[in-house]
């Protein structure tokens, strides 16, 4: 039997992660402004976040939209503030000037979480080598998952490539947990189940008047049970 299928959230604020946790949500990813599609929060967010909920949090560390790292010192001041105020999951991963992966930002930002599990977010997406993205990733502490639609377009367009990949894993680069979001639908759940894909993540689909609208934990509740369902 497979097991219990890992519903992830995007929450912006405590009034979304009480709402998705109300709905059966496994996990939140903390974050603010999608219009940039989702930044850093501010630590006080994190920490009245993490007050009004017990479920795990992660949080974004992105300050810039688009995948360049961008300003790496402030990044890690930025984990390091985070980590004072308990932050222990977090959400990263940049890309350089050429699409590859910045390994050099991305182990600077890694050795300030002191081993946390971390996601590597969508970049993976939007990389020249999603293949070598991996491999070159490989080993780097607490990293424990992808977060990815399988293309830059999104998961109508990726399935074929996530089931794939879910299909490789416990390959050298492919250990790490596949989390499908971007653009994913409670129709796509059958075929990625069917795959051996147990986690998944959503963001607008938990928001039935979207992104100015808080989440609805009636919104959440049916995807758990879609995924409870199997």
């Amino acid at each position: 039997m497979s097991k219990r299928a890992v519903l992830e959230v995007i929450a912006l604020d405590a009034q979304d992660a009480v709402a998705a946790r109300a709905g059966g949500a496994d996990r939140l990813e903390l974050v603010t402004d999608m219009a940039a599609d989702g930044l850093t929060p501010p630590a006080a967010t994190f920490a009245a976040v993490r007050a009004a909920v017990d479920i795990d949090l992660r949080v974004m560390l992105r300050l810039t939209d688009g995948f360049a790292a961008g300003d790496v010192g402030r990044l890690v001041r930025t984990a390091g503030t985070l980590r004072a105020e308990g932050a222990d999951q977090f959400v990263l991963g940049f890309l350089d000037a050429e699409g590859g992966v910045d390994l050099a930002a991305v182990e600077r930002v890694v050795a300030e979480l002191d081993g946390c599990p971390w996601t590597f977010h969508r970049a993976i997406d939007h990389t020249a080598d999603r293949d070598a993205l991996r491999k070159q990733c490989e080993g780097l502490p607490g990293l424990d998952t992808y977060l990815t639609a399988g293309s830059a377009a999104g998961v109508d367009d990726g399935l074929p490539v996530l089931v794939a990949e879910a299909g490789r894993r416990g390959e050298q680069g492919y250990e790490q947990e596949v989390l499908v979001g971007g653009g994913l639908r409670l129709d796509h759940v059958p075929a990625l189940r069917a795959a051996g894909v147990d986690a998944f993540h959503i963001g607008g689909a938990a928001r039935p008047d979207g992104w100015r609208g808080p989440v609805s934990a009636e919104a959440v509740g049916e995807w758990r049970r879609v995924l409870d369902e199997g």
